[in-house]
């Protein structure tokens, strides 16, 4: 059995992380959630409470503050510390659709020691589906809702830069998209709402 907490627990620790550390981090996380189980319950082995609870927590690091990479390490710590190693690793693998630690762009605000741990975590960390599953759904959620993966990406890029890895992280997302709509044998944005109008609405910010 997959070690993570339960939906009232995840549902306790992103409440006080808002008290913590309010943004819009809150609100991706919560359509990020919903996506994850929306697409797991039209899929042959996810299950939909499981992904809701991974899609809702894998921001749960920025209850420690506003940061960059550190995020990723602060939150994996926190769901470690309680036992929740499942649920635990989605903070990095989120990430690193590309198991590459200088992939990701942003601020490089771990200590050296939290990179290797990180780097050494990704080389031994082989991705099951709940990991390719909530990179696909922080990839399509914004604050207000759910949107094209295309939007997300390059909003992502104009806040952040681009670097490198980019077009790999791209063409990533793209095949992880492709995956899940060929394991449920349709389109992923013909079961989320106001995908379009959210897409092609106006910005109300990032996270």
């Amino acid at each position: 059995m997959l070690k993570v907490p339960t939906r009232q627990q995840a549902e306790s620790f992103i409440r006080e992380a808002e008290l913590m550390n309010p943004g819009p981090w809150i609100p991706h996380s919560l359509y990020a959630a919903r996506a994850a189980e929306i697409i797991a319950q039209h899929h042959p082995s996810l299950d939909p409470d499981t992904a809701y609870v991974m899609g809702y927590l894998h921001d749960i690091g920025r209850r420690a503050g506003v940061h960059g990479m550190r995020h990723m390490i602060d939150g994996y710590v926190f769901l470690a510390a309680q036992g929740f190693e499942d649920a635990a690793r989605i903070c990095i693998t989120h990430s690193y659709i590309i198991k590459e630690i200088d992939s990701v762009v942003g601020e490089r605000d771990c200590a050296e020691q939290e990179l290797e741990f990180m780097r050494r975590f990704l080389a031994g960390c082989v991705y099951d589906e709940y990991d390719r599953l909530i990179q696909l759904c922080d990839t399509i959620s914004e604050p207000s809702g759910f949107c094209l993966i295309e939007k997300r990406l390059v909003d992502v890029a104009l806040r952040y830069g681009t670097n490198d890895y980019s077009l790999q992280r791209w063409q990533a997302y793209l095949d992880i998209q492709k995956h899940f709509e060929n394991s449920m044998g349709h389109s992923i944005y013909s079961l989320l709402p106001e995908v379009a109008e959210n897409t092609f609405g106006a910005d109300r910010g990032g996270a």
